[in-house]
């Protein structure tokens, strides 16, 4: 709490991102002081595309006086201690990530130290110098690595799917093995974040949350062929910009869950925090689509045919089908529900016009 104003403080890094910034909003609509830090590394990975400069300025506009913005890479320790010594934080929600699977190959050692290294420079100075706050770290479903493919799946005319007597049909849930698969260089390095942010609650008592989404998504996603799928499709679709599809017949599956729903369980956990939990954060069996399918809604909904291609080629690691099983969480926090599904989510990004 901020001793001056008499204001809940709440960290946020990756705070110009798409669930940093979604976070920051509606943290700042429930009277928290907002520090935000981001560095556009995301143009770094990625490109111009994918710059996240106007979101940060949005951010300042719309927040003003509720919002601070450090320009500062979470990797260093000096500059990171220099903001915990300055706030006494009351929650911090740490979305910054390089978040690629195929830029991850790259620069293995660059994924790394900002995926882990930096995680853990957030988390020993969370130890360090507030406790007693709420600590929650947006992880990954890759953390399976290509376990979901062992599942025996059937294709149908659209999409794989999952025969409705197994037990993972409604979605997979947090007993699924992180062993004895081949994750990525990116799922390794969100691995060991994952892990070490459970082990902070777990061993020292803190309040720690891991939340492994599925495509995360919403209108202020700079979507990049690398990252941000529904994104980077419409945004392909509203250009004539021509798509790629990488294996699996196009009919591979992902549950999208908007942002301000993933947010919603962060302020859900945040109300009632316990310690080293894990969750699954997805869209579940009330929000997912296929590669084929999206394209048919993206269609439908910006009236435009869309230019793709195909490419034989799975990418590495890839999943053929991801749905979540959501109930752990709602089991722990009744209250919380959906409140997009994959239709509304679509309509919203085409709506927001954001293709520049």
């Amino acid at each position: 709490m901020n001793s001056s104003t008499g204001k809940k403080i709440a960290l946020i890094t990756g705070s110009a991102g798409l669930i940093g910034s979604e976070a920051a909003k509606f943290f700042a609509s429930q009277g928290y002081e907002i520090i935000g830090i981001d560095n556009n590394m995301r143009q770094y990975f990625f490109g111009a595309d994918a710059s996240t400069e106007w979101n940060k300025q949005k951010l300042q506009e719309q927040l003003k006086d509720a919002y601070t913005h450090y320009q500062i890479d979470i990797r260093d320790q000096e500059k990171v201690e220099k903001v915990f010594k300055s706030h006494k934080f009351d929650i911090i929600i740490h979305t910054a990530a390089q978040p690629s699977h195929d830029w991850a190959a790259k620069e293995p050692l660059t994924d790394f130290s900002v995926n882990a290294t930096g995680t853990l420079i957030i988390l020993e100075n969370y130890r360090k110098y507030c406790p007693e706050a709420t600590f929650i770290y947006t992880s990954t479903n890759k953390v399976y690595g290509d376990t979901p493919n062992a599942l025996p799946l059937v294709e149908l005319e659209t999409r794989w799917e999952l025969p409705e007597s197994h037990k993972f049909y409604q979605g997979i849930d947090e007993s699924m093995s992180i062993d004895q698969s081949k994750h990525s260089i990116f799922g390794a390095s969100k691995v060991a974040a994952d892990v070490m942010v459970q082990e902070y609650g777990k061993y020292f008592g803190l309040h720690t949350a891991v939340f492994r989404g599925g495509c995360l998504t919403g209108p202020n996603h700079s979507g990049t062929q690398l990252h941000g799928f529904l994104a980077y499709l419409i945004k392909c679709v509203a250009t004539g910009t021509k798509y790629t599809i990488f294996g699996y017949k196009g009919k591979q599956v992902r549950d999208n869950i908007h942002s301000h729903d993933l947010v919603q369980m962060f302020w859900r956990f945040h109300q009632k925090p316990r310690s080293g939990e894990v969750y699954n954060a997805g869209g579940a069996r009330h929000s997912n689509v296929s590669m084929l399918e999206a394209i048919k809604k993206a269609e439908a909904i910006l009236g435009k045919k869309a230019l793709y291609e195909y490419a034989e080629e799975n990418r590495i690691g890839d999943h053929i089908w991801y749905v979540s099983d959501v109930s752990k969480f709602k089991q722990h926090y009744p209250e919380w529900d959906f409140t997009y599904n994959i239709d509304q989510i679509m309509e919203e990004i085409c709506k927001s016009g954001h293709f520049s």
